[in-house]
């Protein structure tokens, strides 16, 4: 294959000792060395066992090295690496696997029962903590794992990553060699990532956040990922001391349980560079409580299909510049565009659209959703932006969430933002409901501190304290938690259900 392909074979060859990967669970750790022959002999076992380039390998397990032994395998023999999201359903897991029908399916003993129930082939699944595959491994690690020569291009598929069905069916997002590459390349280039770097892994690796959002890029700059599960503040915090942690990255809810903890209170983070959040956008009192502490803090945008990494803002300018996610990095191209796909000036709202070798290459047998993100070269994101006088942009929402209600645009991210800044108000979320009068009414749903109480006509107080008229929840909600998503975004969905299920209105 070529040679600028199989990046890890060189970075085992720069840095063959060096501390690639450690698991948190066992104190395991594996060196660069390891990580590669690890993967060679892998792609060996494949290899032997007939998997022909642009076969699918899936994987269903929690986070472990297993999770980089199949993706690095795959990319040394042109398979397509498949991580299944073991938060779904038995019904959904098994809507996945006949979309990708994969050649094997690797799965940890934690999931036996899902995988009997939809897979039943026990010649084509192994179980990857199991001593036939420790007994394989064996093997191929004694042998001088040759394999088949295989021509492989930087478009050839190297992932596919399964995007939330929340508002339909998954849809397997293709990722090339080059989308991963090049992710890697301009992160740690924008980033300033090094040899030096250290991250602990809490996200998901069947999430692009938890694969491609650091893990990848570090490894790549030759740094160290520490691969962590069932994510509490106390053992996070315990990590990221243990590991010299420098940067991590968080979902809001895990940065909300965090700063909220007596430990991070009385932690000191002396090798942490910083901390990053993404995959939703964060409340502004997490700004506070890392400023409160000393502690650099930044937002991060992205999106399975593009990186997932696309913006950066120096540390230093993000306390200034509090929810923008800065200005786009290095080798990405960024536009704003109105409904008529004109550039919109600054300071008006606009759906975000990117351009660079990054993006991902199509959707898995569905060509009408891929034609209907790629537009003349551009990859349509769906989310709505602006950009302020100096070029530092700023998430505003999903375009299918903006509430149009009295002929107005609502833009549900700042009502939220407002609300989380009422010190009783943990979570908030803002969804439009279909009226006849108004087109759609502003509606929101808070949780309230432990022990707190907060009346809804005192919630609109704080309200009219900022925002405009038509901005104002007509109701207001609280619940005792947010339904979420798999990967920790707030279920708006579910949300227009609960709004709705007195009525006999459809879910928009």
């Amino acid at each position: 294959m070529r040679w600028e392909l199989d990046w890890l074979e060189t970075r085992a060859s720069l840095t063959p000792e060096a501390a690639a990967i450690a698991d948190a669970g066992t104190g395991q750790e594996w060196s660069y060395r390891e990580v590669n022959d690890r993967a060679k002999a892998i792609a060996a076992w494949m290899d032997s066992n007939g998997v022909k380039k642009g076969d699918r390998i899936a994987l269903l397990a929690p986070n472990g090295i297993c999770y980089f032994d199949l993706l690095f395998a795959c990319g040394k023999i042109g398979a397509i690496f498949v991580p299944l999201n073991w938060r779904l359903s038995i019904d959904e897991l098994a809507f996945i696997i006949k979309d990708c029908e994969p050649t094997f399916l690797a799965f940890h003993s934690n999931f036996t029962k899902e995988v009997t129930t939809i897979w039943g082939e026990e010649d084509r699944c192994i179980q990857i903590n199991g001593t036939r595959f420790s007994r394989l491994m064996e093997q191929f690690f004694a042998g001088p794992c040759e394999m088949n020569e295989i021509n492989l291009d930087e478009e050839d598929p190297l992932a596919m990553i399964y995007t939330g069905g929340t508002t339909g069916k998954p849809k397997g997002a293709v990722l090339s060699h080059r989308a991963i590459i090049w992710n890697s390349i301009s992160t740690i280039t924008s980033w300033n990532l090094t040899n030096e770097d250290t991250t602990v892994t809490y996200l998901p690796l069947f999430h692009t956040g938890g694969l491609n959002a650091l893990s990848i890029p570090i490894l790549m700059a030759g740094g160290k990922v520490v691969l962590a599960n069932d994510f509490t503040p106390e053992k996070a915090i315990d990590n990221l001391i243990k590991y010299k942690s420098t940067i991590v990255l968080f979902v809001p809810t895990m940065h909300h349980m965090l700063v909220k903890s007596q430990q991070f209170l009385e932690a000191e983070f002396l090798d942490m560079k910083l901390f990053l959040s993404g995959g939703a956008p964060c409340p502004l009192e997490i700004y506070e409580a890392y400023k409160k502490k000393g502690i650099s803090f930044k937002e991060g945008y992205g999106l399975t299909e593009a990186g997932p990494n696309n913006f950066y803002i120096d540390p230093s300018e993000a306390n200034v510049k509090r929810g923008s996610v800065g200005k786009p990095m290095l080798f990405h191209s960024i536009k704003l565009l109105d409904e008529n796909e004109s550039e919109v000036p600054a300071g008006q709202v606009g759906e975000l659209v990117i351009k660079g070798k990054h993006t991902f290459s199509y959707y898995w047998k569905n060509k009408t959703a891929t034609d209907h993100a790629w537009k003349d070269g551009w990859l349509h994101t769906g989310d709505l932006a602006k950009k302020d006088e100096d070029g530092y942009y700023y998430i505003v929402g999903r375009k299918k969430e903006m509430i149009i209600t009295g002929g107005e645009n609502v833009y549900p991210l700042e009502i939220e933002h407002w609300l989380c800044a009422h010190p009783l108000i943990r979570e908030a979320a803002v969804v439009g409901i279909p009226d006849e009068k108004w087109g759609e009414v502003v509606t929101a749903f808070i949780v309230l501190e432990e022990g707190a109480v907060l009346g809804e006509q005192e919630a609109k107080m704080h309200c009219r304290e900022k925002l405009g008229g038509y901005k104002i929840p007509k109701v207001i909600q609280t619940i005792g938690q947010m339904p979420k998503t798999h990967v920790g975004k707030i279920d708006k969905k579910q949300l227009k259900e609960v709004a709705l299920a007195a009525s006999d209105k459809p879910v928009s």
